[in-house]
């Protein structure tokens, strides 16, 4: 067992880790970009990474505080599920009002990846190979969808 800082400071070794990993990775638009804080320019939408002890998820999450446009931002992506299962060439977990770690109704589309722990350098290597291609696909996918979601701004 590890003590708060000590998993605080394994954690951001690894996430410090991936995002030099990431630095050498150009946006789809020939940006530089900040792949751990992915800006989506939505408010209330975020491209979300997650590594704990037992697994890792990757995700496009909506937390509006309204359930009602929560929901139109979810049936946005609906209409560019196929365009977002060609950038990505798999099928994600779809929620429409699920709850966060916070209890908080959020809608997601997520993949995980399960028997990994982020405090077994070991399993690095698998993490990244897991985040790095959904990331620099979500960021494609993005280029082309962004334009429809700024109603949402």
């Amino acid at each position: 067992m590890y003590t708060k800082e000590q998993a605080t400071a394994i954690k951001q070794a690894f996430w410090t880790a991936f995002g030099q990993y990431m630095s050498l990775n150009l946006s789809a638009e020939g940006q530089k970009i900040n792949w751990i804080n992915y800006k989506t320019g939505i408010k209330h939408l975020y491209f979300k990474m997650q590594v704990d002890q037992r697994e890792a998820y990757i995700a496009i999450e909506m937390s509006h505080p309204d359930p009602g446009i929560q929901e139109l931002m979810f049936e946005q992506f609906v209409e560019y599920k196929t365009l977002l299962k060609g950038y990505l060439n798999e099928d994600w977990k779809w929620e429409l009002h699920a709850h966060n770690e916070q209890y908080k109704t959020v809608s997601r589309i997520s993949m995980s990846l399960a028997s990994v722990s982020i405090f077994k350098q070991t399993d690095w290597p698998a993490l990244i190979s897991f985040f790095k291609p959904r990331m620099i696909a979500l960021d494609a996918f993005w280029s082309d969808a962004l334009y429809s979601f700024e109603l949402f701004k």
